[in-house]
């Protein structure tokens, strides 16, 4: 009674809020005024679960089209054509592909032979590996494509599935590192967009190996402090695979030799994978990449993925995303996001006193500002050039301030956030709750560390 009871109070607030936001006397434009409405609603109801995130997303677009915000039907819907969404789609596809054939089974048992049978290691495990994949694969959306692949085999080897505290923690872990490690190191599109903006508009070179060892105790403390966070929130049904290495080699002789569908399977995956670490030479889209894999799996004759397959699959996450990836674009075609940004930086400049406080400022308003945008791209690319204004006209260190919002573009604690929390969200082994749980204790944990990096260890490598 008690749920149904909050799950209505959620769904009045998501309709009381833009309701007063839309009548409200402000001195804005109306359809700014209006953009921010829908908007509400649509944060609101994504973050309090009043509905299928999906469906409040659709209804949100509709909106802005039916009460002409934007001027027509494509700019209420404009994220539907967008490459992130649809990376969703070939991110499913490959997950498919290694489930299908049985791959993900054997590389699930390949990895326990070699890391060990228990939980805890386990973990520790994928988070190093998602760490080590960040230097070759530069896509936070591939290298959740390309853990899932294991991780998928590794909860059915536990005899477990979506629900159970060993799925949620290995797939909230995967997927919420991802986008951490990406910050940490000038490898995922986010800290390469706010590299060349720092650059461009900062006036300043930010060379890669800096980016990297400024964050290097970031890495090492990130990595023990989710591990044993995950170990806390979600202690597993079995702590050590039932059976031991016992059960462990007669699955492994159940599965005998690579069946021509594995081995299939294993080449697309590889082909994929090479082609995203060598991004940089040809410059094929991500998206592409895996639209492509994907789709040459379902054609007649391959032998990996048939037609039911492509049914099956849960389009919803897709639709998510793409409402999203909508929203921010709306926000900015209406100026909202230009007033938002203004808002931002009339409330920080008073208090940008000294190196603490101006880390506790920058990093929350960077969580607070991300909150209204579904991708770290157009967050960061829309406030890095205002912000390096800010630092030069104010004295501040431009390279020093650049940094501390591109980390603090990490913490998240709703999948709309970011396609990477989306792709991870869609496998369905984790909830909106789990992640706004592990996010906020994350987020928390990261402030403490920039806190402590910023004023104590950066002037010794010479940012300051």
């Amino acid at each position: 009674m008690a749920d149904v009871r909050g799950a209505w109070i959620a769904r009045l607030v998501c309709v009381a809020v833009p309701i007063v936001i839309w009548f409200a006397p402000l001195p804005l434009e109306p359809v700014t005024k209006h953009g921010m409405a829908i908007a509400a609603f649509m944060i609101l109801g994504w973050a309090t679960e009043a509905a299928e995130p999906a469906l409040v997303g659709f209804v949100g677009c509709f909106l802005f089209w039916a009460l002409k915000v934007v001027p027509n039907f494509r700019g209420a819907f404009d994220g539907f054509a967008s490459d992130t969404a649809w990376f969703l789609f070939g991110a499913l596809l490959i997950g498919a592909i290694a489930t299908r054939s049985g791959l993900a089974r054997r590389l699930a048992y390949l990895v326990m032979t070699h890391v060990g049978i228990s939980y805890s290691r386990l973990l520790l495990g994928l988070i190093v590996t998602d760490f080590l994949l960040t230097l070759i694969v530069p896509s936070g959306l591939a290298r959740v494509v390309i853990m899932a692949s294991i991780s998928l085999g590794l909860v059915e080897a536990f005899r477990l599935g979506p629900g159970s505290n060993v799925g949620r923690g290995v797939f909230l872990i995967i997927t919420y590192t991802a986008g951490l490690f990406d910050k940490m190191i000038i490898a995922g599109a986010g800290a390469i967009t706010a590299r060349g903006a720092i650059e461009k508009f900062g006036g300043v070179d930010v060379e890669w190996s800096l980016w990297f060892i400024a964050y290097l105790p970031c890495h090492i403390l990130t990595i023990l402090a989710a591990w044993r966070l995950t170990l806390w929130l979600y202690p597993p049904e079995k702590p050590v695979l039932d059976g031991g290495y016992e059960y462990l080699r007669a699955e492994t002789e159940k599965l005998g030799a690579w069946k021509p569908a594995e081995q299939r399977a294993a080449a697309l995956i590889a082909v994929a994978t090479l082609l995203w670490v060598t991004d940089f030479l040809h410059h094929i889209p991500s998206s592409m990449i895996a639209i492509g894999v994907g789709l040459f799996a379902l054609l007649p004759g391959v032998g990996i993925l048939e037609t039911d397959d492509l049914r099956r699959l849960n389009y919803l996450p897709i639709f998510f995303v793409a409402a999203a990836v909508s929203m921010g674009e709306v926000l900015a075609h209406t100026k909202a996001l230009g007033v938002l940004t203004d808002l931002m930086f009339a409330w920080m400049s008073p208090l940008m006193t000294n190196i603490f406080v101006s880390t506790v400022v920058l990093y929350w308003t960077a969580f607070v500002y991300h909150l209204f945008l579904a991708s770290e791209i157009p967050m960061l690319a829309t406030s890095i050039p205002p912000l390096m204004t800010f630092a030069k006209a104010n004295g501040f260190n431009p390279l020093q301030l650049g940094m501390i919002w591109t980390f603090a573009a990490g913490g998240k604690i709703f999948a709309y956030q970011s396609a990477v929390m989306i792709v991870g969200y869609s496998y369905g082994f984790f909830g909106a709750r789990d992640l706004l749980k592990i996010g906020a204790l994350l987020t928390i944990v990261e402030f403490l560390i920039v806190l402590v990096l910023v004023p104590f260890y950066w002037p010794l490598i010479g940012i300051k």
